[in-house]
């Protein structure tokens, strides 16, 4: 990195790979970077933004809403979303308290909840320039109802216009419809359906035999994608993600800076996300706002998460900027 003498001055330097940084140098032979209020304007707006679900639902009258469990937004659903798109404005029907009230185990998700809108925002490319819009219906006031009432909720109370489902999706109580009868109860509701092959797994001849799911047929899914986290395979995750992994902590101490000085360990508590096996992980970056990258090496063990930053030997945290900080995993 380019050496400056320039004392207690804000300028900029170019990292290997021509990133472009805001610094504040404070000693010549200090190399810090400084991140004010604006560098995290983006990342602070991974807060909720408290709109109602009555809102949220009746906005979608008229839109072409995506069916799928929406954990791991990888590229199979981002290809639901893509069709979408084509048909119509893009929602995607996500369904919350699954676990809750189906009584598996809690785990932690593989994108934090305060990240999705960011991902969403990343399909825009592919969709026609438009953001597809999460929708978040309780699954308590959704798991009783036949294939039947499930259309019929979507058609006379939400107003959609068309569907977009997978091949192999299955629906309503028991998961008793299949995707010719989600075809045939649509068009006897007026409601377009469009249904799509699945996106396949490049590496499903290898995997296969680790998945004992009957339901998994060699599709990309959030079950692949927790394997290839709990493998520490990250080339494989971005594979399946179509973007690097990103890892989200709230920071909830005083920390108002990170050096190579410091031991910067952070317990697991304060992880909103998966996070990949236990090891060494080389080519991570600490990503602030939209721009502002700082090249690090991370250790996961089975307590905490470590940071060692690579060419810059500290970062000042302003106080009112975002607690949140973002890791994204490099391929």
């Amino acid at each position: 990195m380019k050496q400056t003498m320039l004392m207690n001055q804000k300028l900029f330097v170019h990292l290997n790979g021509g990133i472009r940084l805001p610094i504040t140098v404070q000693g010549a032979s200090r190399r810090v970077l400084s991140l004010s209020s604006s560098d995290m304007k983006a990342t602070r707006q991974q807060e909720d933004d408290g709109t109602p679900q009555s809102e949220q639902l009746s906005s979608v009258a008229g839109g072409i809403v995506a069916l799928g469990k929406f954990d791991a937004l990888h590229i199979g659903h981002r290809e639901l979303a893509i069709q979408a798109a084509k048909a119509g404005t893009p929602f995607l029907l996500s369904f919350t308290g699954m676990a809750e009230v189906l009584g598996w185990e809690p785990r932690a998700p593989v994108v934090a909840k305060c990240d999705r809108e960011r991902v969403l925002s990343s399909w825009s490319a592919w969709c026609g320039e438009v953001t597809p819009t999460e929708l978040e219906v309780e699954f308590s006031k959704v798991r009783n109802l036949t294939p039947r009432q499930f259309v019929e909720k979507l058609s006379k109370e939400l107003g959609v216009r068309g569907v977009v489902a997978g091949k192999n999706y299955r629906f309503g109580y028991r998961a008793a419809g299949d995707a010719s009868e989600l075809s045939r109860l649509c068009e006897e509701y007026g409601i377009e359906a469009y249904i799509i092959n699945p996106v396949m797994d490049q590496k499903q001849s290898i995997l296969n035999t680790e998945f004992t799911d009957s339901k998994e047929r060699g599709q990309v899914s959030s079950t692949r994608v927790r394997y290839a986290l709990s493998e520490g395979d990250m080339n494989y995750v971005s594979e399946l993600l179509g973007r690097h992994h990103r890892l989200i902590l709230m920071l909830n101490d005083d920390r108002s800076f990170i050096s190579n000085k410091n031991m910067n360990v952070f317990p697991r508590s304060y992880l909103l996300n998966l996070p990949p096996k236990e090891g060494v992980y080389k080519n991570c970056s600490i990503v602030f706002g939209k721009e502002s990258v700082v090249p690090c090496r991370v250790v996961v063990d089975a307590d905490n998460i470590r940071l060692e930053l690579v060419e810059i030997d500290c970062i000042y945290i302003h106080s009112g900027d975002s607690r949140y900080l973002n890791i994204e995993f490099g391929a």
